[in-house]
């Protein structure tokens, strides 16, 4: 079965599904690089698939940005999840643009 998922930009090693798959489904990026990768796991939807493999302390891209950082290594269509990301600390008054 053919999922698609929602690829925000280029840089993203991660999609998000817009519906569950199982192991074997091909899950196709909407957007982004329109890559298809074929799922490794029960994935819920508006979950998200790793789009490479990815290792331990790699930043979890998304946005184009890091909403995170990997707590142990995960192969190439494996579920990104609360179970192995989690927070880092980010310097957001840093990146404020400021119009003079």
């Amino acid at each position: 079965m053919e999922i698609k998922a929602i690829m925000l930009d280029a840089k993203d090693n991660v999609a998000t599904l817009t519906q569950a798959a199982r192991p074997g489904d091909k899950v196709r990026c909407i957007g982004g690089t329109g890559e298809t990768v074929e799922s490794r796991a029960e994935i819920p939807v508006w979950h998200k698939i790793a789009l490479q493999p990815l290792t331990k302390g790699a930043a979890v891209l998304k946005y184009g940005e890091p909403i995170g950082e990997l707590t142990e290594d995960v192969e190439k269509g494996a579920w990104v999840s609360h179970l192995n990301i989690r927070s880092v600390p980010r310097d957001y008054a840093g990146e404020y643009v400021t119009i003079e």
